[in-house]
């Protein structure tokens, strides 16, 4: 549960550092990138322990799709709130086929 939780955090960072600043379309590039770059500091403060705490309990694949997952998850509400975006049902069929994948990556073969 502790690898979820910093891994979501990390998450939550990143799509703001990857995405925040397309809000601020007028702003100077060079302005957006060392922001961009402070934010990404936090990011990897809960990344790398996260990733190294699960990788007690996961494999590596195991830790690459909670990641994917918990970054769609993040970058939807985002989108939505943040951003607002609207959500579109080709977007859930794509997430759904993301989590089915999930499925066949932590089932016991």
């Amino acid at each position: 549960m502790r690898t979820i939780l910093l891994l979501t955090i990390s998450n939550i960072f990143m799509t703001f550092a990857w995405y925040g600043h397309l809000k601020y379309r007028n702003e100077a590039l060079w302005k957006v990138i060392l922001a961009s770059w402070g934010i990404a500091f936090f990011e990897y403060c809960f990344q790398v322990p996260g990733n190294r705490i699960g990788s007690y309990e996961f494999n590596p694949a195991q830790l690459k799709t909670i990641q994917e997952v918990i970054t769609l998850t993040v970058f939807s509400v985002f989108s939505i709130l943040y951003l607002g975006e609207k959500f579109k049902w080709n977007y859930g069929a794509g997430f759904a086929c993301i989590v089915a994948g999930a499925f066949f990556v932590f089932h016991k073969w």
